[in-house]
């Protein structure tokens, strides 16, 4: 059973050292590392082309123009010939050495499409320092109705599942992998099983990690995802949740 890792890169040169360093250090090694670069304008094609040797032929990476990460992905995803696809992005790392042994031992013994756990977020200047836990523990589809997802770079699915069932919608700007998962979880119901582990260290100041207006804009790209997939929703509930994200921060 291989996994393919997809990893999406733009300019990435001060961070990308750390994702792959993190992917070589995984105990499981039945691997495809999937480099989708945009046309990176630093350093970041160089340090790829450095660390390939090391995957010892089980690197592969593209590097041109995209229209944004989701499209990115897609290429990855559309390149992967491995059972099993997770995304690792460019400035993220695994927080412990047996993640993806872990998701392997899960799909050989369940019988499911897909499992998640996961992520923790962290500050760039002290990678060592919980700012934020998202657990996915409470995760059910239900609950996609008040825009809860799964860890997303937690998600580790199935390749045949994203060929039966559709890639990301790149029209979707910053929700596109919540409208992904609410196709797959809510509408197709595959199977789905939470591992409670601690699969992704995040760098805080993503495109969807902080700001009020980015939220605001999730919510209105989760409803179109609604829209788009036949299902009535409204503001109101999508913004219950917001209540409680306190709980997810440590201090």
């Amino acid at each position: 059973m291989r996994i393919s890792i997809i990893t999406a890169t733009y300019n990435s040169e001060k961070t990308v050292r750390d994702t792959l360093e993190s992917i070589l250090a995984q105990t499981f090694q039945d691997i495809e590392s999937i480099i989708v670069d945009g046309a990176s304008k630093d350093g970041t094609m160089d340090i790829v082309r450095e660390y390939e040797p090391r995957f010892q032929g089980r690197m592969r990476w593209i590097c041109e123009p995209d229209k944004g990460l989701y499209d990115a992905m897609n290429k990855g995803i559309q390149m992967a010939s491995g059972d099993i696809i997770g995304l690792l992005n460019s400035d993220d790392f695994y927080t412990s050495h047996n993640v993806l042994e872990t998701v392997v031992r899960s799909f050989k013994n369940n019988d499911i499409d897909a499992c998640y756990g996961d992520v923790h977020y962290v500050a760039d200047n002290n990678l060592g320092k919980c700012i934020r836990y998202y657990s996915s523990a409470k995760f059910t589809p239900e609950r996609m109705m008040y825009g809860y997802m799964p860890a997303h770079p937690s998600f580790y699915c199935s390749r045949e599942i994203y060929h039966k069932y559709g890639l990301f919608d790149i029209s979707f700007k910053i929700a596109a992998d919540f409208e992904q998962l609410l196709r797959l979880i809510y509408i197709e119901r595959i199977r789905i099983k939470y591992i409670p582990m601690d699969f992704v260290t995040m760098r805080m100041g993503g495109a969807s990690t902080s700001g009020i207006r980015v939220r605001i804009k999730i919510m209105k790209e989760h409803l179109r995802g609604f829209r788009k997939n036949g299902i009535r929703n409204n503001f109101f509930r999508l913004s219950l949740r917001y209540f409680g994200k306190i709980l997810e921060y440590i201090h």
